[in-house]
């Protein structure tokens, strides 16, 4: 009490300046890292359909598809933006994600709710009109989707690995739906546990690496336990492979028209391609899938001689 009479000044607390409005070119920069364009890789899904019915470089798919991918890239940086909008409070107390740019300031949170509002609005109305009432609707319910995982989905125990689960799958379905292609049920369930086995090994990594540790990320790591996130990716993995044999295997009998059986070979490629992933899961370090598969060369190599050999067996050579 004394000190504060002999020198009042030091009562005084600092006046902690005003925000400065981001500059224009600052803002545009918050926003494009808002939109993650390291995730962008994931919308190339939209090509898988396709290439599985081998009619990945007829004429106009490359265009229609490039037009796909641009569609889900808007759905999904539409869902970024409100996500981190959203969490904006929550991010400035963690010590990475404080540093995204809505979160720092540098992407104001009302301006990040509208161009989010706008992408969610313009992506479905642009897919109606450039692709087809499917496309469009398949976007609206991803957008749908990913908006309530957002606001409550994200909390509730194994519905949220099936919402991330389901939007690698759409992706995947996309393709084949602008292009009117039919989806075997071999693709769709290769495809869709494929995708949970990914997803679940990457909360199974998360689960692992802040075992232990305050401040965890994700507050459904507390509830799921490792062991039972190792049993879903187990199983995601081996039912992947099932599906993905029965596909190979589904002509067993027939003349293969090619020099080699390559439907029948890209079996142990992969399964290779699983067990391999699989390292990485185990150990738990299998963060963002896209960085697992081109951080690994071993398994990119095998990744490219699968489709080398997926692309000769779709080609009947």
């Amino acid at each position: 009490m004394a000190d504060t009479v002999l020198h009042p000044q030091r009562t005084h607390r600092r006046r902690v300046p005003p925000p400065r409005s981001p500059r224009p070119g600052g803002l545009l920069r918050g926003l494009l890292r808002t939109a993650r364009p390291k995730q962008w890789v994931k919308n190339a899904l939209v090509v898988a359909a396709p290439a599985a019915a081998g009619r990945l470089l007829t004429a106009g798919t490359l265009t229609e598809l490039a037009l796909v991918f641009a569609l889900f890239t808007a759905c999904a940086a539409a869902v970024y933006l409100v996500n981190d909008a959203r969490d904006a409070e929550a991010d400035r107390a963690h010590p990475v994600k404080r540093h995204r740019p809505v979160a720092a300031g540098q992407v104001p949170v009302p301006v990040a709710y509208a161009v989010g509002g706008a992408l969610a609005v313009l992506a479905p109305l642009l897919a109606a009109r450039l692709t087809n009432p499917a496309v469009a609707l398949l976007l609206t319910a991803y957008l749908g989707m990913q908006l309530a995982y957002c606001v409550s989905l994200k909390h509730v125990l194994v519905v949220d690995l099936v919402v991330v689960t389901t939007g690698f799958l759409m992706r995947a379905v996309a393709g084949g739906l602008a292009l009117g292609i039919p989806l075997s049920r071999w693709f769709l369930i290769t495809t869709g546990f494929g995708a949970l086995f990914m997803v679940s090994a990457k909360r199974y990594s998360e689960a692992v690496q802040m075992a232990g540790k305050a401040g965890v990320t994700r507050v459904l790591l507390t509830e799921y336990t490792t062991g039972y996130l190792r049993f879903v990716w187990q199983l995601a993995a081996g039912v992947a492979v099932l599906g993905y044999c029965l596909w190979a295997l589904e002509e067993s009998g027939a003349p293969h028209p090619g020099l080699l059986p390559w439907r029948q070979l890209s079996m142990v490629a992969f399964i290779l391609a699983v067990l391999r992933y699989a390292v990485f899961a185990d150990r738990g370090t299998a963060g963002e899938p896209e960085e697992v598969v081109l951080g690994d060369r071993a398994l990119a190599l095998i990744g490219l001689a699968w489709l080398a050999m997926y692309a000769l067996a779709v080609a009947h050579w």
